[in-house]
């Protein structure tokens, strides 16, 4: 078995974020959000994997060597970004058998892995949703999908693909990613892996569901923040500090210096991290930050930055309206 993760692109909804940093190495519940996923894979004993790589691609490369030694990764660098079908593309020459398994690189996901790989029958994850014309979507007999079609138009199907995708039949899907390029077959100007998927059916390849409900997206601030909520629920620390109130869930760097300060829910605090008299919830603080004398919720915070402030001192008469600004 051998993973594909997709990691080649740029962020733009997380900027100023990934203008530093790639988007699959932002911190989320503790650590980068690649270090979950790696972490999902070497759980289920999946030791292969090939990242696609393109802008900052060189700290993913650093990131898995120095903390997956036990990873067997090649890495493909993906110079233009022409579509998810085209990324599977480039990783072609690295398959070693007959099963991958493909994860997009931003895709925080629970699902039980170990019953989907031992059924050997092609599958792909979904989730039912209110909007399938942003995604790609299925549309089934039973569990069998006899149709996929990449951001519909008209709401054929609520099944959308969550970015899972296991595939059995791996001579196929190289032969179908080749003809999506020698055809042009493109989708909004970008060869897409679905219709590479839809060419497999049409020549007979059986692909089921599965259930996906523990999915979480990292694309945008607002979907970062909630799946660091859900992650810190499962793993958040128990530190105890003197003169800090800790609202758990919260994960807090054992390298991390907090005082004087009252911390969470829902906050990470990332290594290196300096937080003096300050009210953090729902919040990620990256690496090296240092906060001192704010009040922050639902913010999120890069690595070395500063934030801080003063606090005011007032003399308020009866009746009076004071509005900071």
């Amino acid at each position: 078995m051998r993973a594909v993760i997709p990691a080649a692109g740029f962020g733009t909804r997380l900027k100023p974020h990934t203008y530093s940093l790639p988007k699959v190495l932002l911190n989320v519940g503790g650590k980068p959000i690649l270090g979950h996923i790696i972490e999902k894979l070497l759980d289920e004993k999946i030791y292969n994997a090939t990242f696609i790589t393109g802008y900052l691609g060189e700290q993913i490369i650093e990131f898995v060597g120095k903390n997956y030694p036990d990873l067997k990764a090649d890495f493909v660098n993906q110079e233009e970004m022409l579509g998810l079908g085209h990324a599977v593309k480039l990783a072609v020459p690295t398959f070693d058998n007959e099963e991958i398994f493909i994860i997009l690189g931003d895709t925080i996901f629970d699902v039980d892995l170990k019953s989907l790989f031992e059924n050997k029958v092609s599958a792909l994850g979904v989730k039912s949703v209110e909007d399938p014309s942003r995604f790609g979507v299925a549309v089934c007999e039973g569990n069998r999908i006899v149709k996929l079609i990449e951001k519909p138009k008209e709401p054929i199907s609520r099944l959308a693909l969550v970015g899972l995708y296991y595939i059995s039949n791996t001579k196929l899907l190289i032969e179908s990613l080749n003809e999506l390029f020698t055809k042009e077959i493109k989708t909004r100007g970008e060869y897409q892996l679905t219709d590479a998927l839809q060419l497999m059916i049409e020549k007979g390849e059986n692909f089921s569901t599965f259930q996906v409900d523990g999915w979480y997206d990292c694309g945008k601030p607002e979907t970062l923040l909630s799946t660091n909520q859900f992650l810190l629920t499962k793993r958040g620390t128990n530190r105890t500090i003197e003169n800090v109130v800790i609202n758990d869930p919260v994960f807090i760097s054992d390298t991390a210096v907090v005082k004087n300060s009252i911390i969470g829910p829902y906050t990470t605090i990332s290594d290196g991290c300096e937080v003096n008299d300050a009210i953090i919830r729902n919040s990620i603080i990256g690496s090296g930050a240092k906060i001192g004398k704010v009040i922050l919720e639902d913010s999120i915070v890069g690595s070395n930055a500063v934030v801080s402030s003063t606090y005011k001192k007032m003399n308020a008469g009866d009746s009076s309206e004071i509005e900071f600004n």
